[in-house]
């Protein structure tokens, strides 16, 4: 039997394993931000099991984020931030309107396009939905969408934050697990561009249904001038990405030394323009700030927990305890996925990826799946929890946005949750999607 060798490393968990658990589940329960219940987690653990010396935790906490890979996360924070305030997205924005006006839902095809050009650079799922947001909800509705669907689709647009490249979690599981951060952009490419036109299929189909917006009668040349004329007035704003994407994908620049092109670049589009003064620095590098000081704190305490974890057999217990039910892959990998959504409905991206990744990997490993397509594979489904019903958390955002009732809003996610994992399962099943691009040593 396939899965024999594992038997030989069942392990039982006790009160060692299961107090830091529980100790975790009630301070999320009680609102206690996550860096800090992980925190807890893991000093309990490493105290109750003795798995790893609890003197050695501060070395640890300074040793996981000691990594030149993550310095790339606060310089794509950033940018995504100057990029806000200098109004360059808004030049997106109107690239994407001019090229959709003409069709059924063009203002909405348009919204999901300026998401997926926001998560080309910024690399997070909530700021582009907060940013995206505010610039897109009022307008939708103004075009006839009732404003819960609105609130949807710019949720479900704003997932591309993580699965388009550059994203921030795939820096985070290549460090966690050892592989390029490059590579798994560029297998993440195809795989990401699959979900942004998920999303586009889905509104289509629901405009032809409910008919909420009409396109605009033009003729070809009314288009095409249309669209010329809005890339003129904001070619340079594609600057950004198109140095991001030419230097990571060209091998000429890594993912941190593209980061901190795209933040002079941006800056100095800013300040040529007249949009961004010396007197938003400040602001703009305390915004960011805020916002990578909540992901660094969870890496920082999630690596020692993922050690002491391995250290126990955590994770070949786990595979051991699966594939004793079960030994066929398809259904090991639809579990997979099932895990990984509802992981991704509970909790941010970083916590999941720095304690599920090794846990789940050897499970990936034992039925042959490819690393990088797993890689791929879980990112993605992650991206679905987020604006999985009730609970996403892209459907917080936007509901904390607009004020909107966060049940009204997850309902009519279903439909964008349904198509997106249409491509979950194509991406599980069909390793080319994710390793076309790659060399052949990466196949």
């Amino acid at each position: 039997m396939l899965f024999q060798h594992l038997q030989n490393q069942v392990i039982e968990l006790g009160w060692d394993f299961y107090v830091p658990v529980i100790a975790f589940v009630v301070l999320c329960a009680f609102a206690v931000p996550v860096w800090a219940a992980i925190g807890v987690a893991s000093i309990l653990l490493l105290h109750l099991s003795g798995a790893l010396p609890l003197s050695l935790l501060g070395e640890s906490l300074f040793d996981g984020i000691d990594a030149f890979a993550l310095t790339a996360i606060p310089l794509f924070i950033l940018t995504g931030d100057v990029l806000v305030r200098t109004g360059l997205s808004r030049k997106f924005l109107n690239v994407a309107d001019a090229l959709t006006c003409w069709a059924k839902g063009g203002f909405g095809s348009a919204t999901v396009l300026v998401c997926g050009m926001f998560s080309a650079i910024s690399g997070s799922d909530a700021a582009g939905a907060a940013a995206v947001g505010r610039m897109t909800i009022d307008r939708l509705v103004e075009s006839g969408y009732p404003r819960p669907y609105a609130c949807a689709l710019v949720a479900a647009g704003a997932c591309t934050g993580i699965l388009i490249p550059p994203s921030i979690a795939y820096i985070i599981i290549g460090l966690v697990l050892g592989i390029s951060a490059s590579t798994l952009f560029m297998a993440a490419l195809i795989p990401g561009i699959a979900i942004l036109l998920s999303i586009l299929i889905t509104n289509i189909v629901m405009n032809r249904i409910y008919a909420y917006e009409g396109g605009k009668l033009m003729t070809w040349s009314e288009w095409w001038a249309n669209v010329v004329g809005a890339i003129k007035s904001g070619w340079y704003a594609f600057a950004v990405p198109g140095i991001i994407f030419y230097g990571i994908f060209s091998g000429k620049l890594t993912p941190t030394e593209a980061g901190a092109v795209a933040v002079v670049v941006t800056l100095c589009i800013g300040f040529f323009q007249g949009t961004f003064k010396m007197a938003d620095i400040p602001a703009t590098l305390i915004s960011s700030a805020k916002v990578n000081g909540v992901i660094l704190p969870i890496i920082a305490f999630s690596l020692p927990l993922a050690q002491a974890l391995a250290v126990m057999g955590v994770p070949q217990g786990f595979v051991y305890a699966v594939t004793s039910l079960t030994d066929d892959p398809n259904m090991l990998i639809l579990l997979m996925i099932f895990i990984l959504i509802a992981a991704g409905c509970v909790m941010e991206t970083t916590p999941n990826i720095v304690i599920l990744a090794p846990i789940l990997k050897p499970l990936a490993d034992n039925i042959g799946m490819n690393e990088i397509q797993f890689c791929v594979m879980m990112i993605t489904s992650l991206g679905v929890g987020f604006i999985t019903p009730p609970l996403g958390l892209n459907l917080f955002v936007v509901s904390g946005l607009t004020g909107e009732s966060i049940l009204k809003i997850a309902a009519r996610a279903v439909p964008f949750v349904l198509f997106m994992l249409m491509v979950v399962l194509l991406i599980a099943f069909v390793p080319a999607i994710s390793t076309t691009l790659l060399p052949p040593i990466y196949r």
